[in-house]
């Protein structure tokens, strides 16, 4: 009798454990297998970052002064890197920088800088390494500041002849248009359509960069973050 008992016993342990096992693994299960059905919804005004060809799609985001040169040196080092490892061409790359917030300046011309650079040294706290003071043209152009800017000498011009997009902030350029506007007297719409006009080659303004920086990882660009 003892021994039937025992027996039954075990026997009921044996099943309630495998009733649990059969609770809790198809949930977990479920949980590793699920596919998620979630679809961005897409827009024409970020279709452009789908018409960008490339085997490889990166976008580098930046929101300072420093920030933005080095997305500039980051970008550079993309095209060298996949040349020299992989012998992949500029053509092979589909790299977007964007330049919001305080670093949205490093996306106008020197005629803008030359009129405003006062104002754009002055709110994002960037200024001349050798001069001191605030800079009269955009330093991302030059080549001759080496070391001593994070850019390393690598220019606007040298990426754009490569083919890089810039992504640049509508939301910060109607922001510095309002600041230099109060501080001039001026008219901040007129300033603003300056700002929108000194674009460099291979700009796009872009509602905000903060949005752009999620749109284009819908549209799989791999993220850099710079600064």
């Amino acid at each position: 009798m003892n021994e039937a008992i025992n027996t039954r016993r075990s026997l009921m342990a044996g099943l309630g454990a495998a009733a649990a096992a059969a609770v809790l693994v198809p949930a977990a299960a479920v949980g590793q297998n699920r596919v998620s059905t979630f679809r961005p919804t897409r827009h024409t005004q970020d279709s452009w970052m789908d018409e960008l060809k490339g085997k490889h799609r990166v976008f580098i985001d930046s929101s300072t002064a420093s920030g933005g040169a080095e997305a500039l040196l980051y970008a550079n080092n993309l095209y060298m890197a996949n040349e020299g490892g992989y012998s992949l061409k500029p053509v092979d790359l589909a790299i977007i920088v964007c330049l919001r917030h305080f670093a949205t300046p490093l996306a106008y011309n020197d005629a803008a800088w030359k009129k405003y650079g006062k104002a754009f040294s002055g709110i994002m706290q960037f200024k001349d390494p050798k001069t001191g003071a605030a800079p009269s043209s955009n330093l991302m152009n030059s080549a001759d500041y080496g070391l001593t800017l994070p850019n390393l000498g690598v220019t606007l011009n040298s990426l754009i002849e490569r083919g890089t997009r810039f992504a640049i902030c509508d939301m910060a350029t109607n922001f510095l248009a309002t600041q230099i506007a109060q501080d001039t007297g001026g008219n901040k719409d007129s300033i603003y359509k300056e700002l929108v006009a000194s674009a460099i080659p291979n700009g796009r303004f872009v509602p905000a960069g903060v949005v752009a920086v999620t749109r284009a990882q819908e549209y799989d660009y791999s993220l850099l973050a710079a600064g």
